[in-house]
């Protein structure tokens, strides 16, 4: 692993022929990868500038969102790069005491992180997440399977090549990071029921269906979350201006993320004058609203009335329940009925307020002032993210490279015998 910042420096410089890949994808749909090998000797850009058009979907009939995520905008791909960067600063995890301690019988203990040894991801749609979880996954000193879905598997098939490539150059074995070639369903199967001899911990990444899937067959422990129902609750003493802005960009700003918020919650005290100005400009930018009937007698715009299913529905699109309250205490209730462990937020001026909100929501997120798109291991500082976790056992919330160490102890001494 000593190595490893030139492996992940190494990756960057190779990085263009992933910029081309995206060139070919928007010329020539349906390369085979030998004509795409051909075409990549044929052609090497030196710049950015060189990589016009956006990344063809590699399925026509993908849903929007999973198109959101397939497309791979020229801001999209330096995030890629800016993730490994970013991932190259951060302090190597591995071999670090933790804690240490002596004790009364002469022995001294240390508890020392360590990888955890093989991890297997199962994810969907985002090309982004091949390169943040090899990344990440090499780093904390884990070799990584990654299972992504048929939907960009041409373009998650390159960013693994890279990857195993930097590894070969530097004389690491490049079985560090492997990827499936494959779109059969039976390999992910196979991964779940027969592997637990192999794989220490499986972390799903997409759908509802796919987490739920992994969930109940998996035989190998598993990190991550089935739903990102998220809420932000308006106290009767937030700031509307703060409301409008949070709640816009906490709805509207991706709408295919786990961290977009699915339900508001208003305190009814602040419905009549809080409720047409925030959510009047979500129905000026295309979001239909599902509210409940004490809301429709205050709102002028347009409105569906909100069945119970909708408080437990995650949209993944411009679609948004409302709910009002009457105090901070019953939004807490709402929450921990409904919602996933995942990230809620509470707009409010009162410190006490947002004390009791953040004390007693079950969420593995819990924010003040704070909109819930940033529910981001990026955003906290990690680096990137394999995932979310809204496990009650850690790790929880956005699982980054601290998170992906166990740990053990190791006791020294001058030859103590216990009596």
């Amino acid at each position: 692993m000593m190595h490893l910042k030139s492996i992940l420096l190494y990756t960057l410089s190779l990085f263009f022929t992933y910029l081309l890949m995206r060139f070919i994808f928007s010329h020539k749909e349906g390369l085979s990868s030998e004509e795409m090998a051909n075409s990549l000797a044929e052609n090497e850009p030196t710049s950015v500038d060189h990589v016009n058009g956006v990344v063809s979907a590699e399925s026509k009939l993908a849903e929007q969102a999973v198109m959101e995520r397939l497309q791979q905008y020229d801001e999209k791909l330096d995030g890629i790069k800016e993730s490994i960067n970013k991932i190259i600063k951060l302090k190597d995890p591995i071999d670090n005491t933790l804690e240490k301690w002596s004790r009364p019988n002469g022995l001294k203990i240390k508890r020392v992180s360590i990888p955890i040894g093989v991890i297997g991801v199962i994810y969907e749609s985002r090309p982004n997440v091949t390169s943040d979880v090899a990344s990440l996954c090499f780093k904390s000193g884990n070799a990584v399977i990654l299972k992504g879905g048929s939907e960009a598997i041409n373009t998650n098939k390159i960013l693994a090549k890279l990857f195993r490539k930097a590894l070969k150059e530097n004389k690491i074995d490049e079985n560090f990071i492997q990827f499936i070639d494959s779109k059969d369903r039976k390999m992910v199967d196979f991964m779940l029921s027969k592997m637990k001899d192999y794989i220490d911990v499986i972390i799903p990444r997409g759908g509802k269906n796919l987490v739920k899937r992994v969930q109940e067959f998996s035989t190998v422990p598993i990190i991550g979350h089935l739903e990102g129902l998220c809420h932000t609750f308006v106290d009767k003493d937030a700031e509307l201006k703060m409301a409008i802005d949070i709640i816009y960009n906490a709805k509207l700003r991706n709408t295919s993320i786990c961290g977009a918020t699915e339900t508001i919650l208003l305190h009814e005290k602040i419905v009549k004058k809080f409720c047409n100005p925030i959510l009047k400009k979500l129905e000026e930018n295309n979001c239909k609203i599902y509210g409940d009937q004490f809301l429709n007698k205050f709102y002028k715009g347009k409105i569906s009335i909100a069945k119970k299913a909708d408080w437990s529905t995650e949209y993944l699109a411009a679609t948004v329940s409302v709910k009002t309250v009457k105090n901070c205490e019953e939004a807490i209730d709402h929450i921990n009925k409904y919602g996933t462990m995942h990230t809620d937020s509470i707009i409010t001026n009162n410190k006490k307020t947002a004390k009791k909100f953040l004390k007693n929501v079950n969420s593995s997120i819990a924010m003040h002032n704070t909109s819930t798109q940033f529910a981001d291991g990026g955003e906290f500082g990690f680096g990137g993210e394999v995932g979310i976790s809204t496990n009650t056992l850690p790790p929880r919330g956005p699982v980054g490279l601290e998170q992906l160490v166990s740990y053990k102890y190791e006791i020294v001494s001058n030859g103590k015998t216990r009596k």
